[in-house]
């Protein structure tokens, strides 16, 4: 039974990382010794550089992919809706029936996998921004200083972070 509520627990602390989410609207970059907000609304990230990146079509590119990584994907939606039903299913069912474990295991397990792919992909997007940055930076003027992981206070980001990644080689 500890490992149902150890499951529980890793589930409810996987879902409750995202509320650090609205720090991230906050982030600034650094143009001309001035402040620029990256992000001036939730719906297009990066945005504020818009600006300044349409003089390179490359960084313009690379902008276009990272906004385009950043809307909500349907695979995630549905992982995350079968793994929650599966875990308030597995809850919810009589133990005599033996589906109550395979349930609460299964549920926990999808909405694991479904919190590591996101957090991946968000991770692997964020270098279409940077790259962005750094394109424009070599052929343009002025110079663009942005660090990602430092909030709006100059304060460092989150101290925990993680991604999977595959490097294939033939």
């Amino acid at each position: 039974m500890s490992t149902f509520r150890t499951l529980i627990i890793l589930t409810l602390a996987f879902a409750l990382q995202n509320t650090s989410a609205v720090e991230t609207c906050s982030r600034v970059a650094i143009i001309n010794y001035q402040e620029v907000l990256v992000d001036t609304n939730s719906t297009e990230k990066g945005e504020g550089l818009r600006f300044h990146l349409e003089k390179d079509r490359t960084a313009k590119n690379y902008l276009e992919s990272y906004q385009e990584g950043t809307k909500i994907r349907w695979q995630n939606a549905v992982l995350g809706t079968v793994g929650t039903s599966m875990l308030l299913g597995g809850i919810l069912t009589n133990n005599d029936a033996g589906r109550k474990q395979p349930l609460l295991i299964g549920g926990a397990t999808l909405m694991m996998i479904n919190f590591l792919v996101a957090k991946t992909l968000q991770s692997s997007n964020e270098q279409n921004l940077i790259k962005a940055i750094e394109e424009y930076n070599k052929r343009n003027l002025p110079k663009i200083y942005f660090n990602p992981e430092q909030k709006a206070d100059g304060t460092p980001g989150p101290g925990l972070s993680f991604s999977v990644s595959k490097i294939w080689s033939f």
